[in-house]
């Protein structure tokens, strides 16, 4: 029975991947992806469940209306519920205050009644008795005293008339213990408000410690943390978060606001394995051509329409150097298309290419390239793939494997079908209407136009005109130019564009945020600014004090070669300064000093004149003035087009300053048959050389039934009374060593000397 893939039935079907291969599980076939294989005997079964599906469309819409309405007179009879609640709380209300009044006319009537029989009940005589005749004065102290009590017992009244109400009850805000965050330092006004005191109450909490602050002034944790003790808040250092996520939260995303978007496609492999020679046959284009020696050096980024389909392709360099262009162009892709040459096979950089693709976890699609030579064989590549987990879908595995070749385009269609089949089984959806976020690709100083940035828009859509920040660089678009160099107003997402219009150039890799305006943006980067100072700041190391100045000395034996490297564009000063720092050994070290973008200035020569430092210069020039500076301070200047050269000088100059290493080489023997004494000079051993030669500055070994009985320095070497420079094999010689006469006939004496080994 013949097979055909998923996609191909789904197309003849009108219907996505996704309801296709849903419609497959549920009548019990099981598919793990577009690409699986299913019997053409099943086709007219997921026919009939399609067309069964589009009449049961009116079925379901009735029964979700139908739902919705009894949802709807649900929350009716709620409303209405809550409405006759309340009614019925305000007549209640209504009632007890009514009654509150009767109760209050009530009281007032007995008040009335009351001092009159106080008047009866008390004692008349003591009106009559007051010998000062203040008759009336006293009378008015009772009649106060009446009143008073008159009053207490209306109030009285009043509380037994009023309906008493359930006791609240009491929660003790002070015995609650509650947990707090605070950062490293705070101000006390900020501690106050942390507390929730008056900051004039924590002034006098401080004082109490013996701690004089001010409103205003800081505190540091320790002293928060005591004060907050005494309130019941136990403070946690808060963890360090980062400004732009904090300044720009991502709230969940209303599914009925995304829009699909177009893949980001990166192409990954070793060197040489033709990966941009491929991109150039999908884009009709020559990238090739603009490259020094042959290679990518830059992460480029280009859109190509494939059927009215927008692909948005990466590409990357293959060179070990560039490992950490790689990891950002893995991590902010969708689709990796890892590019292996038929006649090499898997090499180191495209383990690393895989390693990265697996860590960002993208999808992996292998075009193998190089298919029209002759000794290609794709095989071979399946086979060395499988050792690193991607097995190919002939082979019964999910890793799709297009042979392809860049020369005659054989195969391209055929590995853009199967990105977008990849692409669409992904369902990449991004919302375009909100403040655009995304990567910076690449960045480069040019003279005429400043600080100019490659970005991808991840989402939203960016403008002319908004205000972004990245990282320390900040500042308005100003202009904004797509791949193929044509000015745009707007870009959407999966989108790469070049803008203009930032302060300095940003870091490769850094992300970029819109800010609600200039502003924000410019605080956003100063504050990033002060952190990386901070940060310096400490890993400056410290002024030497006695206590280290041994450990000091002792490592000056290890020599430092100062670099200051420029170059074109962001990503390749990263990429020199981390292959020359891979260079260091325990005996020299590579301190790179300054990293820039930009031509090579006279500030750049003074820099390196005063560190006594070289200057590599990466596809840039100095300027005239900084090259005739240069050369009236004999700075080296060395400039390169191609990144391995650079190494391999960088390597040759470390060698020159290593420490030589020197070897033993064996240069003679002779055997000593006399032994002579001298007065003076000592015991003479009478020789005869049986190999090479002995030199007057050579070293000897002495061998007695072969264990070495004496090292050490040749005194003096004579041939009869004269003093020779060298004696050769076959002659006799008079030998007399420094500071040993215990020879004895028989000897044999070893002359070597030490010779410095190339490295």
């Amino acid at each position: 029975m013949a097979k055909k893939r998923v996609y191909e039935i789904a197309k003849q079907l009108n219907i996505s991947n996704r309801e296709l291969i849903d419609m497959l599980k549920e009548i019990g076939i099981d598919v793990n992806n577009h690409m699986s294989s299913v019997d053409e005997k099943f086709i007219g079964q997921i026919s009939d469940m399609v067309n069964g599906v589009k009449n049961g469309n009116t079925e379901k819409e009735a029964e979700k209306e139908a739902s919705e309405n009894v949802k709807a007179e649900a929350e009716k009879q709620n409303n209405d519920s809550k409405k006759a609640e309340q009614h019925k709380q305000q007549e209640h209300k209504k009632n007890n205050e009514q009654k509150n009044e009767r109760d209050q006319k009530k009281s007032q009537n007995q008040r009335n009644d009351r001092p009159n029989q106080n008047m009866k009940s008390g004692d008349g005589g003591n009106f009559n008795k007051n010998k000062n005749g203040k008759n009336n004065g006293k009378n008015n102290n009772q009649q106060q005293n009446n009143n008073q009590k008159n009053k207490k017992n209306n109030k009285n009244n009043k509380n037994m008339a009023k309906p008493v109400p359930a006791p609240e009850p009491v929660v003790e805000e002070e015995d609650e213990i509650r947990f707090m965050e605070i950062p490293e330092s705070l101000t006390v006004k900020e501690l106050a408000e942390k507390i929730g005191k008056s900051g004039a109450e924590i002034v006098k909490c401080l004082m109490k410690r013996g701690i004089m602050a001010a409103i205003n002034q800081t505190v540091d944790f320790d002293t928060a943390v005591s004060v907050g003790e005494e309130y019941n808040v136990i403070f946690e250092l808060e963890k360090e978060k980062d400004i732009f996520e904090e300044a720009f939260k991502q709230e969940e995303e209303d599914e009925s606001l995304l829009e699909a978007r177009p893949p980001v496609v990166v192409v990954m492999g070793h060197v040489d394995h033709g990966k941009t020679s491929l991109l150039d046959a999908i884009r009709h284009s020559h990238v090739t051509s603009r490259e020094a020696g042959g290679i990518t050096q830059h992460i480029g980024a280009y859109t190509v329409q494939i059927n009215g389909s927008p692909i948005t392709f990466l590409d990357t360099p293959g060179h070990e150097a560039f490992t950490a262009m790689r990891m950002r162009g893995a991590q902010i892709t969708d689709i990796a298309v890892l590019v292996v040459a038929a006649d090499d096979g898997v090499m180191p950089q495209t383990v690393e290419a895989i390693n990265h693709a697996k860590a960002a976890g993208v999808e992996v699609i292998v075009a193998i390239n190089k298919m029209d030579k002759p000794s290609a064989n794709p095989e071979r590549v399946k086979q060395e793939l499988v050792e690193y987990g991607l097995i190919a879908e002939d082979w019964g595995g999910e890793t799709i494997c297009v042979p392809v070749s860049a020369a005659t385009k054989d195969g391209i269609d055929t590995l853009l079908e199967m990105i977008i089949l990849t692409a669409e089984m992904k369902e990449l959806k991004a919302n375009p209407n909100k403040p655009a976020r995304g990567a910076i690709i690449e960045a480069q100083l040019d003279k005429g136009r400043g600080p100019v940035a490659t970005v991808l828009v991840q989402e939203g859509t960016l403008n002319i005109g908004d205000p972004i920040v990245a990282g320390s660089s900040f500042g308005r678009i100003r202009a904004m130019m797509d791949d193929k160099g044509r000015r745009v107003k707007k870009a959407g997402p999966s989108k790469p564009v070049e803008i203009l219009g930032l302060s300095e150039v940003p870091a490769a890799g850094e992300s970029f945020y819109v800010a609600a305006n200039e502003k924000q943006a410019r605080q956003l980067a100063e504050s990033v600014v002060a952190q990386s100072r901070k940060d310096m700041l400490k890993d400056t190391p410290q002024k030497v004090s006695l206590d280290d100045l041994f450990s000091q000395i002792q490592s000056g034996n290890v020599k430092e070669l100062n670099i200051v490297v420029k170059a074109d564009v962001q990503g390749s000063v990263e990429a020199v300064k981390q292959s020359l720092e891979k260079l260091s050994n325990e005996e020299v070290r590579i301190r790179i000093i300054h990293g820039g973008v930009g031509a090579i200035t006279e500030s750049d020569v003074m820099l390196a004149t005063a560190s006594n430092a070289i200057i590599i210069g990466f596809n840039v020039r100095p300027e005239p003035s900084a090259k005739a500076f240069a050369d009236e301070e004999k700075v080296d200047v060395r400039l390169y087009r191609v990144i391995y050269n650079a190494i391999e000088d960088i390597t040759a100059a470390m060698k020159g300053m290593l420490d030589p290493v020197y070897e033993e080489k064996v240069i003679g023997h002779a055997e000593v048959r006399q032994l002579f004494k001298a007065s003076g000079v000592g015991t003479i051993a009478g020789s005869y050389v049986l190999d090479g030669k002995f030199t007057r500055n050579s070293q000897v070994r002495i061998l007695r039934d072969n264990i070495v009985v004496y090292e050490g320095e040749l005194e003096s070497l004579k041939r009869f009374k004269d003093d020779v420079k060298e004696v050769n094999t076959g002659y006799e010689c008079g030998l007399v060593f420094k500071k040993f006469n215990d020879l004895k006939e028989g000897d044999i004496i070893e002359a070597f000397i030490m010779v410095e080994v190339p490295r």
